[in-house]
């Protein structure tokens, strides 16, 4: 007997992968197979497992434009094959999301099924436009239309006389048509001064709130050259957004910033910027690997009592030596009496969370800063192990060693350009077109691969701004003769980065918040 399938109908949100459900989330996890829809966040297909087949059934910049009724065959064939099918749909599946269509198909084909409710773009899309739709002094009332039945047809089934008379109206899938459905509302009593809001790509970095009144929407819609998708409030609940509206005015908001950390640190850079509100794009120039022999490290751990201290210098430096120890059946009592030095707190944190106390944190998150810790202890005859990478700066061992340390370099892992070069094409059309605020470098090694993936020189950099975790790297960027015009001062962490970030932008000449 052939094994069930399962289809789970899941609203995705309107845009903002954080406003997915936690069930929505969990959902997506288990899911053999995604289905998903033109509006679905990019980001949420990144939740399912990597195996998962994934088929993008959107009408938009599809080809092969994908009929109903073939997205219907597809959730039963993919079902009848024992697959879990997660079935993402924008917004709400049951809000002029067809999601009923679709459940009412598996039904009648005895195909289990489940509905994940999502946010809807009728509120959530507004919200974040900082237009609540209820307001106990504005409104007590509001209708949800949408635009996609045509106005002029012989017979509407739009109720246009009781709509003019409600003080909210939320209009979906209706810029083409908006002239139209205006024009039906004055007629039924709309006062031409009813002030209006279309909202394109809602909840997302991209986000434009155009106002305006009624009578005069045609004249903003060409002058704006709005398109969809787009969310409509009609009503003076629209005049609420001069005192409400939060999202459009973060500091970063409107700003396309690149980040090229390897994909696995990526990230916590790409999160907080988002939370600043710029439109961040990912382009990892560096991936961390194993290294192409483990014999350095080995040969390190099977001798690590004669060692007095060990310097990591940095999380991965971390996290490979302590993987290796493991795989050599080894464990933390072998570090009994060794002393630990970090350079910056994030390395600090990733031992700590091991439980081992670190000795040695500078506040200066360089090798310098090490080796001006170390001037205050004997180091004479000391031996020092430094788990890193293949490439590294010198600095650090040579001065240890100067110091009377006898230091011994393990390679703990490797860095190396990418072998999945996606988007480099679109990015460096981008750049070169600038349609990127600030590039984002976390080491030398970043800056040169940048380089190097892109196939250009140091031109292409200049169209941007360019923000540098420290001084080795706005170093390593002024030997190529490029001044950065962003660098951490204090603290050299991923956190003080986007602090100078959004620093910069509101210290700059003219800047003021998105009104």
């Amino acid at each position: 007997m052939n094994k069930q399938g399962f289809v789970y109908l899941i609203g995705a949100g309107p845009g903002d992968p954080g406003l997915l459900t936690i069930k929505g989330k969990e959902c997506l996890e288990k899911a053999d197979v995604l289905v998903y829809d033109y509006l679905v966040n990019p980001s949420l297909l990144q939740l399912a497992k990597k195996e998962a087949e994934r088929i993008y059934v959107g009408k938009k910049n599809n080809p092969k434009r994908i009929s109903q009724e073939e997205i219907n065959k597809i959730l039963i064939k993919k079902a009848r094959e024992g697959k879990i099918i997660a079935r993402l749909k924008g917004g709400d599946p049951f809000i002029f999301g067809r999601g009923g269509e679709e459940a009412e198909e598996l039904s009648r084909h005895g195909i289990p099924f489940e509905i994940i409710p999502g946010v809807s773009s009728i509120s959530a899309v507004p919200a974040y436009a900082g237009i609540p739709i209820t307001h106990r002094s504005l409104t007590s009332s509001f209708a949800v239309i949408t635009g996609h039945e045509y106005p002029e047809k012989e017979k509407s089934s739009i109720p246009w006389e009781a709509l003019s008379k409600i003080e909210t109206l939320v209009l979906l899938m209706g810029v083409r048509r908006l002239e139209g459905i205006i024009k039906k509302l004055i007629e039924h009593g709309k006062p031409p001064d009813t002030p209006i809001a279309v909202i394109t790509w809602g909840t997302l970095p991209k986000q434009k709130t155009f106002t305006g009144t009624i009578g005069e929407i045609g004249l903003m819609l060409r002058e704006e050259s709005i398109k969809p998708p787009a969310v409509i409030v009609i009503g003076n609940v629209v005049n609420l957004r001069n005192a409400i509206n939060w999202f459009e005015t973060k500091p970063l908001f409107g700003k396309r910033i690149l980040v090229t950390r390897a994909k696995k640190q990526a990230g916590i850079l790409s999160k907080l910027l988002s939370e600043e509100g710029a439109d961040v794009i990912e382009f990892p120039t560096i991936e961390i690997t194993p290294p192409e022999s483990w014999s350095e490290l080995d040969r390190a751990i099977e001798e690590i009592g004669n060692y007095d201290w060990i310097v990591f210098t940095s999380v991965n430096g971390v996290l490979f030596f302590f993987e290796r120890l493991k795989a050599l059946k080894r464990d933390i009592r072998d570090l009994k009496g060794i002393k630990i030095a970090t350079i910056g707190e994030q390395t600090a944190k990733a031992v700590r969370e091991l439980g081992i106390h670190v000795d040695i944190v500078p506040e200066d998150f360089r090798a310098e800063g090490i080796v001006e810790s170390f001037k205050g202890i004997n180091i004479e005859g000391k031996k020092i192990l430094i788990p890193r990478a293949k490439e590294a700066r010198e600095t650090l061992p040579a001065e240890l060693s100067k110091m009377g340390a006898k230091v011994y370099i393990a390679q703990a892992y490797q860095t190396r350009i990418p072998q999945s070069l996606e988007f480099a094409e679109k990015i460096n059309s981008m750049l070169l077109e600038k349609k990127i605020d600030v590039i984002t470098f976390t080491s030398p090694s970043t800056v040169r691969n940048f380089l190097s993936i892109l196939g250009n020189d140091k031109l292409t950099l200049l169209n941007s701004k360019i923000a540098c975790i420290g001084p080795v790297t706005a170093e390593y960027l002024r030997g190529l003769g490029i001044e950065p015009h962003i660098i951490c001062r204090k603290r050299y962490t991923i956190e003080e980065l986007v602090k100078e970030i959004v620093s910069y932008f509101r210290d700059s000449p003219g800047y003021q918040k998105n009104v």
